[in-house]
């Protein structure tokens, strides 16, 4: 019998074999449920899937020219997304005056609600036995108490006696068997009053009157004022500020208004759990991090720049005080909303103001540690995760760059996290295009040395106010730089070229027939360590200072550089 079975069995099972090992295939999902499952992650938006870093400038560089960032003027917004905005805030009304956005009460508890069942089942029998109850022991009511019994007693024996009969009882009360049914009346009347009657003088004491209770919610119950809902330290439905960041929430959700309510409803109760108001003031978080996430200028645009720099991950010392524990990493995720709650405190959420970001992410030096680390990569995502849901529309541009070969592969892994409109905001670059890339929407003045910018710590000659030129030194060619300068005064300079790998020179050229040429510099091999080339010269006579660039290489160079003259003392 055993064998039949196991034969039944094999014969009703499909098979699939796979390098000579039979396994048994597992039911295979539905259609309809293939149709739900989330969309399959795809490739980075646009550009190589491969970076083949210098060899041949094969470096994934991605980027979406068909974004690009709407107005926040309501007036200026097309017709659906006006109609869409003022839906918006008519369900934000609505939930600010009924209270949606705090916790709702409590479900009453199944004891108080099986009693207020029993006192409604027991309300009807009340009303109709309450007058006849009062004059039970008075002769004028027994006399009167047969009548309507019998009355009763009359019509439920119409049911059962032919019509002829129906009269009879009522016309001849006074016959000899009345004695008989008045005794019957009366047993039947005690045994339906007097179990009424005790309900009804129990109710009587533990509950008001029922005028009482009608009068109550006319004197007592007023409706509460609406709730005060504020974020990001600005009212829900203040002014227009408030609109801009209504339209986050609605860009976010493709303007559908129902999606954009439910997010901000999530945002709003997240935000409550997760103590944002306290978390501002909290103190000691991010310590040894200044250099992973940090402000540093300005875009072409206006909008404040956010660097990240995962390499510096690679000091095991800071990677052990941040995510050695569950306590360390909550402590790192609560630093990085923190970081960028106060961020947000410093934008303009007026309608022509500024309240967006630029994010770079740098990923030099970090071969490996998305792969390799758990503990990173699980605070990565997390990060993204929450970033994602509780802070729509924030970003502007996300540019990546130093994108070493491994990285499509992890973009894969967290492509499902973004959505499509976030995903048209990215950028790659490899190490390569960085700088150049980062230059497109940033100002070399404004760009980091070590990204291939002249913004450095400490003092400086020159200020972000003054603007820097770029340049492209060719391929195996000298490229040389002028700069004239005026009777006695002094001459700076300074000057950077991604990459380098080039050689580089500096003199001065006297304006005077016969004069000489002055070096300032001899011509030498400017090596990759070398951040950003400045110097300065003293003139006592008018001239030029002649700077060249010689690029034996065969790939073009980026340069930039600026200058101004100096009254000498």
């Amino acid at each position: 019998m055993a064998e039949e079975t196991k034969k039944m069995a094999e014969e009703t099972t499909p098979e699939v074999v796979v390098s000579d090992v039979t396994v048994m295939e597992t039911p295979q999902p539905e259609p309809e449920k293939l149709r739900e499952s989330p969309e399959k992650p795809a490739a980075p938006v646009t550009g190589e899937s491969k970076v083949e870093g210098d060899k041949d400038e094969k470096d994934l560089v991605a980027e979406s020219t068909s974004f690009k960032e709407e107005s926040n003027k309501v007036e200026e917004l097309p017709n659906p997304e006006q109609k869409a905005l003022a839906e918006f805030k008519q369900l934000i009304q609505e939930a600010l005056n009924t209270h949606e956005f705090t916790s709702p009460p409590p479900p009453p508890s199944p004891l108080a609600a099986k009693e207020k069942e029993e006192e409604k089942n027991a309300a009807p029998a009340e009303a109709p036995e309450a007058e006849p109850f009062t004059e039970v022991t008075s002769e004028p009511v027994a006399e009167a108490a047969p009548k309507t019994v019998e009355v009763e007693l009359v019509k439920k024996e119409e049911k059962v006696t032919p019509p002829e009969t129906k009269v009879t009882p009522v016309t001849a009360p006074e016959t000899p068997s009345e004695p008989e049914k008045v005794e019957a009346a009366e047993e039947i009347k005690e045994t339906i009053v007097e179990v009424p009657a005790a309900v009804a003088v129990a109710a009587a004491e533990e509950e008001p009157p029922a005028t009482d209770e009608a009068e109550e919610p006319k004197t007592e119950c007023t409706p509460p004022p609406p709730e005060e809902v504020s974020i990001w330290g600005i009212s829900l439905l203040a002014d227009e500020r408030s609109d801009v960041i209504l339209l986050k929430f609605l860009r976010a959700r493709d303007f559908k208004v129902k999606e954009a309510f439910t997010m901000l409803k999530s945002v709003v109760t997240w935000r409550k759990e997760f103590k944002i108001d306290e978390l501002l003031d909290e103190k000691e978080l991010g310590q040894g991090l200044e250099k992973v996430v940090y402000n540093h200028g300005l875009d072409k645009e206006g909008h404040p720049v956010c660097y990240n720099a995962f390499g510096e991950f690679q000091n095991k010392e800071l990677y052990q005080n941040t995510f050695a524990d569950k306590e360390k990493l909550t402590k790192f995720l609560r630093w990085r909303i923190q970081f960028m709650e106060k961020s947000i405190r410093n934008l303009d959420f007026s309608p022509d103001g500024i309240c967006t970001f630029v994010q770079v992410i740098d990923l030099k030096n970090s071969p490996g540690l998305f792969f390799f680390k758990k503990e990173l990569r699980q605070a990565t995502n997390r990060a993204l995760q929450l970033l994602q849901d509780n802070y729509p529309e924030f970003v502007a541009k996300q540019v990546f760059i130093n994108v070493p070969w491994w990285y499509p592969a992890y973009y894969r892994m967290i492509n499902a996290i973004f959505t499509t409109r976030t995903k048209s905001k990215f950028v790659f670059a490899g190490p390569s295009r960085s700088a150049e890339t980062l230059f497109k929407y940033i100002t070399p003045e404004q760009v980091p040395v070590q990204y291939g910018g002249l913004s450095k710590e400490g003092e400086q000659e020159f200020t972000i106010a003054e603007p820097a030129t770029e340049d492209i030194i060719k391929p195996a060619s000298k490229h040389t730089i002028e700069f004239p300068v005026t009777e006695k005064c002094t001459l700076v300079w300074e000057a950077r070229v991604t990459g380098w790998d080039v050689s580089y020179g500096a003199e001065f050229v006297p304006t005077a027939e016969g004069g000489y040429t002055i070096i300032i510099e001899k011509s030498r091999k400017v090596g990759a360590n070398e951040k950003v080339i400045s110097n300065t010269y003293k003139a006592g006579e008018p001239g030029k200072v002649v700077i060249t660039f010689d690029n034996q290489s065969s790939k073009k160079k980026k340069l930039v550089y600026r200058s101004k003259n100096k009254p000498s003392d």
